[in-house]
This record gives C-alpha cells, structure tokens and sequence, in this order.
C-alpha cells in the first residue's frame, strides 16, 4: 500500500474512533428555507447562514444573471486583470455601510481574515484572540509568525490579565473577537474590548460575519472590521473595511488578495444588490431576529444576540443521534463537533432565516420538544 494512503487509513481511523469524520451531502437550493437532497427529499433546513434570504432575492438573482452577460469567470488576480469595474461600485457601498474611508475585497470571509492579519502582524509583534474565535482568525495569527495569546471568552478580566502580562512584549498588538459567534450566537463585549485595545496601545480587528444589527461606535484609528458576502448577503466573498490608508497597505500586502484569482462579475453584481437591499430595508433581519428569538424563548434559552441558536448535548455521538432524529422528521440542523467546538460541547446549531414561516418555526419547536421528552 503507498505510504500516503496507509497514512490516510491510520488518521480516518482516528477521526471515525471519536466521532469525527465528516462527509458531503450533496444538496440542491442549500441557500433557502427548503432543500432536496440526491434522492429528492425534502428538509426544512435550519442550517444556511443565509440569514435574510438575499440568496433567494428577485433582485439578488437577476442581477447575477444579468452580470453573466460579462463572463463566467475573472480570469486572473486582481492585480493582474481580473479586477473588474463592479469591484469599485461593491466596495463603495461597503465602506459607505459600515462608515469607513474604504473597503477591500477578497476571495472569501477566510481569505480576508488569512489576508489580514498576516499583513498588519509579524515576528516579534502579539496577537490577543478569543478562545472562540474562528479558525480563519487563529490561522492568519499562526501564519503572521506573531506570538497569539488567547483569553476567556468574552472574559475582559481574562483579556486584561494577558494584555498586563504580555502586551509589552511585542512591538505592535492586536486584539481579534468576532462580533457575533458563529457557533454560540452571543455578541461580543466590544465596548470594553475598546476601552482595553485604548489602554493597551493595541489594534482591534472585529470579525463581522454574523451581525445582523448595528455594532457599538468602535475608535477608528485602531479598529479594522472584517466580513462575508457569504452569509447574510447570500452571495460569495470576504471584506474588509478601515481607513484609506490602511485599505492601500493591505492591497498591496495581503497574500490571499494579491495572489487569488478575482470573483466572477456574477458574484459582485449579486452581493451589490444584496447589500442595496439590506440598507434600506431591515425587515428582513427583524424577522430573522424574532424567529431566534421565539426558539430560544421555547427552551428557556438566554434571548440570543443573532439568529443563532446552539442547543449544547455534550458528547459527539448524541449529537449526531439528534440531527438523523430531527432528519427523519423533515429537518436538516446540523450537529457541531470538535473540533469546531470545544470537547464536551457537540451540539445543534439551529441558524433561523427570513425565509421561514412562523409556522415552520412552531413545527421545529415541536419536533424538538419530542426529541428530548
């Protein structure tokens, strides 16, 4: 047997002895509120990220179509032809929605992060990082060659404590947090991490990707927000979005942009109509926002800070068990295992959309409730 592949058997069977393999369920409309799996089964799916439903949009949709008109691909980086006029007019409304000077673009929320990070830090420089934060994060941090300290989650006496006993061991520092958690659907304290990144003379880079509501007034000599075209625009793509100059540093520095061939005109013409839709009308997140709302109230859950909902079982195997349950009565949740959360934390994570009907919300409610009875 070649050597690659006996290395192959001995790591799957380490992942399968912990409940960790992962396999690809092809799905048709995986954006919306239903999907149809190969056999042609339906599920009320509780797993897109698509919170608003812009995927699904009239408006989102007919302007990728109309866009394919350009070209199906961009053909090189960037940099090196592939940066097309719609960039200009996505990057716009980006820095004008989140209040900046300007806005960059990447191949994907995990290539702005990768891009970003690895740009504004280096060797000799500290990282301070959420312990949940996400691994696109902790990847830019590892790759950056700056030394990462991680503190409690959400925990600002943690994040004091290391600030006091390492901040003055690199030149320049950096505290990272997303805004919203992608696998707990709580919010961070940004106000106090400010007030912390202020005292420490240290950078804050804010993960953005799953705020669906306005953020705290953030000092913008020291902030830089990353984001997705991914999820709430239902599109494709990563941001970022900071001051002018620091957006000019970063064209000319960031790896996973100068070196990544440039989205499609049919993905920027979709997140511009998506993001258009979303600035002047919030009903859509409002509803998103009131279906969590409704679920975790069912369960006597904290009211969340998104339209995340995580339902913690604990060991991996049941959680598997409860997602083929719930699968079996037309829903598709997803069960979160390690390593994407802590061990011991395997869960459900129930992300609610717009697209969802009141009564879709009661019917999973129910299922549920009878799956832990």
């Amino acid at each position: 047997m070649p050597a690659l592949d006996a290395f192959a058997i001995q790591a799957l069977e380490k992942l399968a002895k912990n409940q960790r393999i992962r396999t690809l369920w092809p799905l048709e409309s995986a954006g919306g509120a239903w999907v149809k799996d190969a056999h042609g089964a339906r599920y009320l799916s509780f797993a897109s990220n698509d919170y608003l439903g812009l995927s699904q949009h009239p408006m989102v949709v007919g302007a990728a179509k109309a866009a394919l008109g350009h070209s199906a691909g961009a053909g090189a980086s960037r940099l090196a032809g592939g940066n097309h006029p719609l960039y200009s007019v996505l990057e716009s409304q980006l820095a004008q929605w989140k209040q900046t000077e300007a806005a960059r673009v990447f191949g994907s929320g995990y290539l702005a992060n990768l891009g970003v990070i690895s740009a504004l830090m280096g060797a000799g420089d500290v990282i301070f990082a959420d312990k949940l934060s996400h691994a696109c994060m902790l990847d830019g941090a590892k790759l950056s060659g700056a030394t990462l300290h991680r503190f409690l989650h959400n925990d600002m006496a943690s994040l004091k404590a290391q600030l006091e006993a390492h901040r003055t061991q690199g030149k320049h520092a950096l505290i990272m947090t997303e805004a919203i958690f992608s696998m707990d659907g709580d919010a961070a304290p940004l106000t106090e991490i400010a007030t912390l990144a202020e005292a420490y003379d240290a950078w804050l880079l804010v993960d953005v990707a799953h705020a669906l509501t306005a953020l705290p007034t953030l000092p913008k000599d020291r902030t830089i927000m990353v984001g997705t075209l991914s999820k709430s625009l239902g599109a494709y793509g990563g941001f970022v979005v900071g001051s002018q100059t620091v957006i000019d540093y970063l064209s000319s520095s960031a790896r996973s942009l100068l070196f990544s061939t440039a989205l499609p005109p049919a993905v920027l013409a979709a997140a511009s109509a998506a993001l258009g839709v979303w600035m002047v009308d919030a009903a859509p997140a409002k509803k998103a926002m009131q279906h969590a709302q409704n679920f975790a109230a069912a369960f006597d859950l904290p009211a969340p800070d998104a339209a995340i909902v995580p339902l913690v079982i604990g060991e991996e195997n049941t959680a598997l068990q409860a997602m083929e349950m719930l699968k079996a009565q037309g829903f598709y949740v997803p069960a979160i295992r390690p390593p994407t959360v802590p061990v011991g934390t395997s869960r459900l994570r129930f992300s609610l959309s717009a697209l969802h009907e009141d009564a879709d919300v009661e019917r999973l409610i129910q299922a549920v409730k009878e799956l832990f009875a």
